[in-house]
């Protein structure tokens, strides 16, 4: 499963868009993100992208967990969404 990173910085628009992309040619996709501000990018993307897949007849599950990351020697805990589809209209 492909996953996308999410920053603070990441724009909800093109995360969205990126999500309902890889879900519409895989299936489901992985989304992550470290820190509070990431998170909120990344949680607003996922309703976008399901806002998205919706119109078109794609139902979706999201299932989140925390993940334990080594960056740069530093433990740091990301929460992830593993996205999949459920059923198609």
């Amino acid at each position: 499963m492909k996953l996308i990173k999410v920053t603070a910085y990441s724009r909800v628009a093109s995360v969205a868009g990126a999500i309902a992309g890889i879900i519409r040619d895989d299936g489901g996709a992985e989304i992550q993100a470290i820190g509070g501000p990431a998170v909120n990018q990344m949680v607003k993307a996922v309703i976008a992208a399901r806002k998205y897949l919706q119109d078109e007849g794609v139902t979706t599950s999201c299932e989140p967990s925390f993940v334990d990351l080594d960056i740069d020697g530093e433990e740091r805990t990301a929460i992830r969404f593993t996205i999949a589809t459920v059923g198609r209209a």
